[in-house]
This record gives structure tokens, sequence and C-alpha cells, in this order.
């Protein structure tokens, strides 16, 4: 062909500029860009053979080699693709933004799948400048008298081409590489980039350094045809070696004995030692584009190590294949967190045909999921032209949705056929999934009835299980057990059967009667209350409260992680009806011995009187004081604090600024309660002026306290003093 030079067919002279400054957010893109286009070219010819335009040559194997050349500070891309003619390189380089990805589509689109074809926009080609100074392309079309091309464009916006030299067909593109950029032509800075962005690629990608010195040794029956030999290294004679062996019994002064058997050495095969053959960087086949069915744990655990660089085994995994009404294949990992130590940040890599676009795209991952670690795959995500933005929301949308739904369907799934093995990683992914709901109320939804709740005895139940418990604290609580009495039968609280026939333990409060017979009894049914779920925050710190449950037949859940106050908040909205309260909110009537309506007035009176005294005492007017016989007499006194007060308390602390005084606040909502049946309270009833009733009264409301919270350094130097002092009464 004719030598041929012209202008650039662009809009604007300062393409270049804006491709260089604008276009990309990471120079190191262009690596992805230019070997998308190989894989592109390969992708295509490949089809038009599938198609019978085309018959790939016998032994033909498909393949992009990068090589570097620190010498001559370059990187050259080539490819064994389809290649192009004159005309082409026309069309899809000199007219910048016609993509030649889009020309095949169209052009074939009644004949190809064009999922696997990986550009769209026409401009990947042109980030080569935003690290070279002059580009060069020797390309050689499939297509039979076709001629070789040569091409050459220094950055500016004109070119020159003329017939080319190459002989096979396919793309080599040089690059000419600036001064600022010249680490891209270090063999390791080069691995580095592709390993980030090409690990997956669907076409072998082969990385060697130009002129290399480097060799490696191989066996003579692993000899390829494109191995440059270097050096035969023969094997040791077998002669040789015996008379060794022989020589150095002799000098440690070791005797054959005659029954001995001589051992012949083994023959070593010819080695060669060759240049070092190109590495090959990539896996095109990943383990996400195979059936979940063909993968197996073992290949699971090292994609995990090997993509993450996490050799801690996670829990387990989602393997995510969708083909409608959008196609997306991936592996979603559900890592073991350690909440105290450890960034709990996961990595979600987001891959479109193979080829890495981002980290943790917040558009496609729920937010919540970015706790996990994964990879998804979607070609029919919305790209702009950089690849590093997406666009069309609500398509977005549906793929963030999808995800959400499959991770809800795993987990609800493993919920119901593999309960021990969930129960097993619940506390691992508990933080997750209650953030999750409180992310997302869709996911909510779907989890509500999977959510797990451990019990006092260690056992996980299920929120329904939690509210099929039988009650143990009803409106009429005394009057159930007085009928039970009468009908010789034991009243066990806290007790329930499940769906398979056996026994669940939880405390609930429930606004339905025990019993059709106790609602025939009154005539009509039963005022509707709350239904209450009873929980612990701290096992040591209310552990006097947790025995009292116990030693009734009741029970409670254990929370005490931070997430657990709003999530159950939001599980309170999103089931009617059901109400959390902390264990040391009140004392249920199953804590309390029995009275009847005198009893009860002499208590209230007792409470009045006893009151004074103990606000006296403290100097504390905003205490709450009752007198309750409760059946465990060794309690003096207990404490508590209303789920509301202790709720606002709480978020006033999270939401208070620096210098806030929280005091004013602090004791509104307790209630000190003391056990008409312990001797301590006997004696400040019976003593109201004795000398030591206030010591006491203070004592029995530290006491108190300390079950229930920290107290605080003034109190606690305070309960210290007054301790040593009562010892010190006691000595006298």
């Amino acid at each position: 062909m004719a030598a041929k030079s012209g202008n650039l067919s662009i809009n604007s002279e300062n393409i270049f500029p804006i491709i260089k400054k604008w276009l990309y957010n990471d120079h190191d893109i262009f690596y992805r860009e230019l070997i998308s286009n190989g894989c592109d070219a390969v992708t295509k010819l490949k089809k038009l053979d599938m198609m019978g335009e085309y018959t790939l040559p016998e032994g033909y194997k498909a393949r992009i080699d990068v090589i570097v050349n620190p010498e001559k500070k370059t990187l050259t891309f080539t490819d064994n693709g389809l290649g192009m003619t004159a005309d082409e390189v026309e069309e899809y380089i000199n007219q910048i933004a016609f993509s030649g990805a889009s020309d095949f589509i169209e052009k074939y689109k009644d004949k190809s799948n064009a999922d696997q074809i990986i550009g769209h926009f026409g401009l990947g080609f042109y980030s080569a400048f935003m690290v070279a100074d002059e580009v060069h392309i020797d390309t050689l079309s499939y297509q039979e008298g076709a001629k070789a091309v040569h091409w050459e464009c220094d950055g500016g916006t004109e070119f020159s081409m003329e017939e080319g030299d190459r002989t096979e067909v396919g793309t080599t593109i040089t690059l000419f590489l600036n001064e600022d950029c010249l680490e891209f032509c270090n063999e390791y800075k080069a691995r580095e980039v592709l390993k980030k962005y090409c690990s997956f690629m669907p076409t072998e990608i082969y990385l060697s350094k130009a002129d290399t010195k480097e060799t490696q040794i191989i066996k003579e029956d692993e000899k390829r045809e494109d191995d440059e030999v270097l050096e035969v290294i023969e094997p040791e004679k077998k002669e040789k070696k015996k008379k060794e062996k022989k020589e150095k019994k002799e000098e440690a002064g070791e005797a054959e004995s005659d029954g001995e058997a001589e051992e012949e050495p083994e023959e070593e095969p010819v080695k060669l030692k060759i240049k070092k053959r190109p590495e090959l960087l990539n896996e095109t086949t990943p383990l996400w584009a195979k059936h979940a069915n063909d993968c197996t744990k073992e290949e699971y655990l090292e994609f995990y190590r090997k993509v993450f660089h996490d050799y801690k085994e996670p829990l387990f995994w989602i393997h995510l294949n969708m083909d409608y009404p959008f196609n997306l294949k991936g592996i979603l990992y559900f890592p073991k967190i350690n909440m105290e130590y450890e960034s709990i940040e996961g990595t979600i890599k987001l891959y479109n045909n193979q080829v890495f676009i981002a980290d943790n795209i917040k558009e496609v991952i729920p937010e919540f999921l970015m706790l996990l670690k994964g990879v998804i795959d979607c070609p029919d995500l919305p790209l702009n032209v950089s690849r590093s933005a997406l666009q069309n929301d609500g398509f977005v949308k549906k793929i963030s949705e999808y995800i959400s739904k499959k991770v809800a369907d795993k987990l609800s799934g493993m919920c119901k056929t593999e309960k021990e093995e969930y129960d097993k990683y619940w506390d691992d992914i508990s933080p997750f999934i209650k953030f999750g709901c409180l992310k997302d109320d869709k996911f909510c939804e779907r989890m509500n009835d999977y959510i797990l709740f451990k019990n006092l005895e260690g056992k996980y139940l299920t929120l329904p299980e939690c509210l099929e418990v039988k009650p143990t604290d009803t409106a009429d609580g005394e009057d159930a057990e007085k009928d039970a009495a009468e009908n010789g039968e034991e009243k066990e609280a806290g007790s329930a059967v499940d769906e398979n026939g056996e026994k669940v333990e939880a405390e609930v409060v429930t606004d339905e009667e025990d019993s059709e017979d106790s609602e025939a009894k009154d005539g009509e049914g039963a005022e509707k209350k709350d239904k209450t779920i009873y929980y612990v925050t701290d096992e040591q710190q209310q552990g006097q409260y947790i025995k009292m449950f116990r030693d009734n037949g009741m029970d409670a859940v254990i929370l005490t992680h931070n997430i657990d106050q709003p999530f159950i908040q939001q599980l309170e909205s999103k089931n009617e009806g059901v109400k959390f309260q902390r264990i040391d909110a009140d004392v249920t009537d199953a804590l309390k011995s029995e009275t009847d309506e005198e009893e009860a007035k002499a208590l209230e009176e007792e409470a009045k009187a006893l009151g004074e005294i103990i606000k006296k005492a403290l100097e504390n007017d905003k205490l709450t004081v009752k007198v309750e016989k409760l059946k465990d007499e060794k309690i003096s006194s207990v404490l508590t604090l209303s789920e509301e007060s202790r709720r606002m308390q709480d978020m006033m602390k999270m939401y208070s600024m620096p210098g806030m005084d929280m005091g004013g606040f602090g004791g509104e909502g307790e209630t000190l309660i003391l056990n008409a049946n312990h001797p301590l309270v006997k004696y400040v009833n019976e003593n109201q002026e004795g000398e030591n009733v206030g010591m006491i009264c203070e004592q029995l409301y530290d006491l108190a306290k300390i079950q229930q919270a920290p107290l605080s350094p003034e109190a606690m130097t305070k309960f210290i003093a007054r301790s040593n002092e009562i010892m010190m009464v006691l000595a006298k």
C-alpha cells in the first residue's frame, strides 16, 4: 500500500489533555484498557471461526504477551486476535470514539453472543497516551489478502500510517513511555498492575522482560517449541556416583558388610537450561464462572486465600448465579470478624466480563454487605466511559436488591435446614445481620424469623420461638397460680414445646390469657398487653437478676453488643406488640411472694415510711422506693430503671456534646425495691431512728446499684469507706 499521512478526525484539538487528566482516575488503567482490547480481538476471531467465516490455524492458542523493556523505555502488548486492515485502522483508530466492539456487535448481532465483548466505547486505546509520548501499532488482519499496517502517533493530532512488516495475524501496540511514567516498564510494577486488573481476563496473559538474562532449569521432556535452549545438562553417570559413595564410606571408616546389598543410584534425567519463559499471570476461568455444584470446598478456600490474601478460613460463602433479568455471577464470603481488634470493613471486587472495575462500589453492593469479602461479575453493568462510575440508577438498584435477597435466602435456608451450623456461626455473623436489618428494610423483613437470640442456657432461639413460649407474667398471674393449685397442677414458668416437640425456654409477657378456661372464668377476654422478651446486656453486672430469673424458672436473652440497642428498637417497630425489656427494668410478679389485699396495703404504708428515710439518707428526692415480698429472702434490695428511661439515657450519652452535664438526668426513672422478707429491711423499718440506720440505707442502695451498673468513682470511694466502717461496728 502507498504511504499515507493525515489528521485524526476529532472535534477538539484538546482531546489528549482531556484523556490524560479527566477521562481516567488512575494512570495504570491503560494496562486494563489495552489488554481488554486484545481480549476482544481474540474473542471476535474465535466467534468468526465458530460462524464458519474464518478457520483458526492448527494448534492455535489464544494469548496476549506483555513485554517490558526498561532499557528502551517501552511497553509492548501483542495479541493473536483478528487484527485490522488499513481501512479498519482508519475507522477505529483515526476516528476517536468510534468503537470497534460496538460495530462488531451490530454487524453480527444475530449470530453471536455480545456479552463476551468487553469494550463498548472506543476510547480505551487512547488511554495509552496518558503514559506514552509515542504509540506504534503493527497489525495484520485475518482477512484473506490483507496487508500488514504500521501506524504511529506522537500524542498530538497527527498520525502516520504505512504498510507494515508483520507476518502473523494479530496486533502489537508499542508504547514509548514518557519520563514521568517509566515505572510502568518495570517488571515488578507491571506484574502488580496486571494482577490487579487482569487476573481473571478470558485470554491468557503472559509477562516477560525483553532480552532477559534470567534462566530456568527444566527436564528434557518438558521442553516446548518456543523454548530457547541455552545449555544441555547431562546427568552424572552411575559408575561415578557409585565410586564417590564408596570413597565417602572409606573416609568415614565404614566397612561394607558382605551381605549388604549395594543400592543402585537412580539415573537422573537430562535437564535443559532455557531462557526464562514468559510468566502466565491470569486464570481464564475463574471460580465464580463455574456452577456451584462443580466447585469443591478446597477450591473455594484456595480462591479466597489467593484473591484476598487472608489465610483465616471464612465461615461460609454464597455462590451467586443469575441469567435473568440481568447476568450476574459471583461469590460472597463471610469472614470471621474480630470486632474488638480488627477493622470490620470487607472487600467486594466488582468485575465486568472478568475485567476488574473497582472495589466496593456502593451503588451495586448494599452498604451492609461491605463487611463481606467477595467478587461480583456483572456484564450488564451500565458503566461510563472510564468504567469508574455507574449509569442508570434504576437498573443498578435492582442488582443491589438481588444481591441482598440472595444473601437473605442463603441465611434463612441455613437456619431452616442446617440449624446446628447456623447456631455455630451466629455469634460471628450477628453484627453483620443486625447492621443489615438496620440499613435495609426488605432484608430485615426477610430475616425477621431467622434472627437468633442466645438465652441464659446458651441455647439459640429464633424470634418466633421466643414468642411462642408459654407466658409467665400475665395480668392475672396470681389467679392462674391459684387455679393451677386447685387443679393439683404445678405451674412451670417459661416452658413451651416447639414444632419438634422439644422444650423451649424464654421469658415472655403476653396479652392473652393462659388458657380458654381462664377467659371463660373471667367472662371476657383479658385486656391486651405487649409480649415482652427480657434481655441481659452484661452477665456479670446483672448476675443477681439472672439468678432470680433462674430460681423462678424464667429466662432471658443475651444482647451484649453496641448494635443491639438500635437493633431491638428496629424489631419492636417491625413486630407489632413485641417489646424488649432489660432484666433489671422491673421486678415481675413471678419474682414476688403472693400477698393478699391487706398485706399489699401494709407494704404500701411501709414503703412510704422507708422511702422518706432512704431519700433523706441518700439526699435523693428523685428516687422511688417500693417494698415488696421477694421470693428470695437472701436479697435485701434491688434497683430497677425503666426501659424507657434507660434507653433515653443511652441515647443522650451517645449524642451528648463534650462538657454536657448528664448528672441532672441520671437519677430519673430509678426505683429501689426493698425486700420486706429480709432482716436488714425489717431492722430499718423497726428502728427508723437508730444510730446506724442512715449508713444501712446507703449500703442497701449501693448494693442494689452495683448489681445494675458500675458505681461512679466518688460513690465507689464512699462504698468502700462505709463497708470498712460497717466491719468495724461488727468487730466491736
